[in-house]
């Protein structure tokens, strides 16, 4: 028999002195009574009882509180040991410590980034077995696989750049190593997993990657760095800066290509730690494809707890103690609430966590149900604002994104920044799927290596477009106007949530598709401009109402043409128009200097294309203004689709 927790064990010294305090507290009332009631008025004044049910109730509450402390030291059996079994697979980490990973064009620096990756990675994986090379000039196993991630997290606290004996980045001598540990595990497939900042390599690696290919290793390369670089920091130059041979700092850049063509050959991936992409889930990604094997670990011992056999024995002396110390004049509060306390009632744990593993299970419809049915009870705005958050999720993953926008909505009414964050960016997320959906009929893929090329997208605009000449009822400007909305709901999510990489992920591929749908409109507008028939050169163009046929069906008579100029030199005045005598209509009269009339100058201001009859010219200026040229009225839709002329 041992205990877990055997601090607790101290507070067994206060119970004798708690039953002590209790005898002294029934002396000192005793004398008091005595002191104030003379010894021939007690008997009449003073009704006295028996003090054993006081006692009883005291010894039982003493009693009740030794079994507790006892179960909170946490009594255990020894009950022998196990060796613990899982199935898992090789993952060795490549890590560099040449001189350059103190560079600090990421924050802090480089290492720094590299071994929060790493751990990042062993938080991902914890059923691998984890082993780790670090490598400058040359390489050497620091740790090696091993299932105990703790022995591995230390020795990449304690690592650093003084580790290394020679300078450079040698990646080649990296791989070359871990081929050769992998190999000596027998295992098929196996992962390398590189973090450095790359180099130049002049040499050939096509005979490196067929080894790592023969030997089952796939590479996962991560590039830390930025390929704009900083200056290589050290303490044994003046400045604090590494300086070449001409006396100018050194820079050192992020250097991918040898990296990249290490995962592309061995068929793994490539990816920058300073991309904001999850590189945790990359990797277990790749990883989870690979042979699983058992993996035996550490034999742990196996213990029994005897708590439990001490809180029903604690529950029991309590209860005794307040039924002994009651007075059944009436029912004592104190059983009252020992009642309430032990009769069992339904809580909303119960339904929160079904709701919680229903959405984890998949099972969206229920999961969406139960979360509706608890914002709908509760009466705190800040839990019906989460549990609108999961209905919303549910909704989100059954494809019925009006209901996840309608839910996220009631998620924006909270005010913790992180339901809030989620709430904006789940909103954006819904309004680029409506928008999506409605262009080309199914969702658009959450796996962002099934995301459709811009190729795609530009087949899928130009047949709407054809299908909206065809006569199809399809606004674009709804389209636009969701995306448009979608980018604004992902600038809030990262205002609440700055750190949000995939709201920054999603806000860039919504406007990627925004900029490209703008260009296909205009490229639209220009076609069909182009297809209109223009005028040849020196054809004079029919006025309003010239040749048009009238009501019988004849062809109107045509009109006088133009007249000779006075010889008075006077201009703009028509022959058959009498000299201004003041008999005339005023609508007759010229409108301006030069001798025109209203209509006559707004003709001039927008002309009749060839052929064009004034229905034909009313529509025109009212496609012209129309919503679809200019973009949907609402803020910030102008810089879409501007108009041509400002009417």
């Amino acid at each position: 028999m041992k205990f877990a927790q055997p601090a607790w064990l101290i507070l067994l010294v206060l119970l004798p002195l708690l039953g002590a305090a209790a005898v002294a507290v029934a002396r000192l009332r005793r004398r008091q009574w005595a002191a104030f009631v003379a010894p021939r008025l007690r008997g009449a004044l003073l009704k006295r009882g028996s003090p054993l049910p006081r006692w009883f109730a005291l010894f039982f509450l003493l009693a009740a509180c030794a079994a507790l402390i006892v179960g909170l030291a946490r009594p255990q059996g020894d009950a022998g040991t196990r060796t613990e079994k899982s199935l898992g697979r090789n993952l060795l980490i490549a890590l560099d410590l040449s001189r350059s990973m103190r560079v600090a064009d990421i924050k802090p620096d480089r290492l720094t980034r590299a071994k929060m990756t790493v751990y990042e990675l062993m938080e991902a994986m914890p059923d691998e077995r984890v082993g780790l090379i670090g490598f400058a000039g040359s390489a050497y196993v620091y740790a090696p696989l091993t299932v105990d991630h703790q022995a591995v997290r230390e020795t990449v606290e304690q690592i650093d750049e003084n580790w290394a004996t020679q300078g450079g980045s040698n990646v080649g001598a990296a791989v070359r190593l871990a081929i050769e540990t992998l190999k000596k595990t027998g295992q098929k497939n196996n992962a390398l997993v590189i973090l450095s900042d790359g180099e130049k390599h002049d040499g050939n690696l096509d005979d490196l990657i067929d080894q790592a290919r023969e030997s089952g290793v796939y590479i996962l390369a991560i590039g830390v760095g930025t390929e704009d670089g900083d200056y290589v920091p050290s303490t044994d130059f003046p400045g604090g800066r590494m300086v070449d041979r001409s006396g100018k700092p050194v820079i050192s850049r992020l250097q991918p290509e040898v990296l990249r063509e290490l995962a592309t050959g061995t068929k793994g991936r490539y990816a920058l730690a300073s991309s904001g992409a999850d590189i945790a889930t990359i990797v277990r990604d790749v990883v989870k494809d690979l042979d699983a094997f058992e993996i035996e670990g550490r034999e742990r011992a196996i213990s029994i707890e005897f708590y439990q056999w001490l809180v029903f024995p604690a529950m029991a002396f309590l209860l005794a103690s307040i039924l002994t110390a009651t007075r059944w004049r009436g029912i004592h509060p104190a059983v009252v609430m020992a009642c309430v306390f032990l009769t069992p009632s339904a809580t909303r744990g119960d339904e929160v966590s079904a709701a919680r593993q229903a959405l984890l299970d998949g099972n969206f419809p229920e999961a969406r149900t139960t979360y509706q049915k608890l914002a709908e009870s509760t009466r705190l705005d800040e839990h019906r604002a989460r549990f609108r958050l999961g209905e919303a999720t549910a909704a989100y993953g059954a494809a019925d994104f009006r209901s996840a926008r309608e839910a996220y909505s009631g998620a924006l009414l909270s005010e913790d920044p992180q339901v809030l964050g989620s709430g904006h960016s789940g909103m954006g997320k819904s309004l680029f799927q409506l928008g999506w959906q409605s262009l080309a009929g199914s969702p658009y893929p959450d796996d962002p290596e099934s995301a459709p090329e811009l190729a795609d997208f530009d087949a899928l605009v130009r047949k709407k477009l054809e299908a909206m000449r065809g006569g199809e009822d399809f606004r674009m400007e709804t389209l636009i106007t969701n995306w448009a909305d979608a980018v604004r709901h992902f600038d809030s999510a990262l205002a609440a949530v700055p750190a949000n990489p995939p709201a920054v992920n999603n806000r860039n591929v919504v406007m990627t598709y925004l900029k490209r749908l703008q260009e296909l409109l205009e490229e639209d507008r220009q076609q069909t401009e182009q297809s209109m028939p223009q005028p040849e050169q020196g054809e004079p163009q029919p006025r309003q109402g010239e040749g048009e046929p009238n009501e019988d069906g004849e062809p109107d008579q045509e009109e006088p043409g133009p007249q000779e100029p006075k010889a008075n030199g006077e201009q703009g005045e028509d022959p058959q128009e009498s000299p201004d005598d003041g008999s005339g209509d005023e609508s007759e009269k010229p409108d301006d200097k030069s001798g025109k009339k209203k209509d006559e100058k707004e003709s001039e201001e927008e002309p009749l294309d060839p052929g064009e009859s004034p229905e034909e010219r009313a529509r025109r200026i009212l496609k012209e203004n129309a919503d679809l040229e200019k973009g949907p009225l609402t803020p910030g839709r102008r810089e879409f689709n501007p108009p041509e002329k400002d009417w």
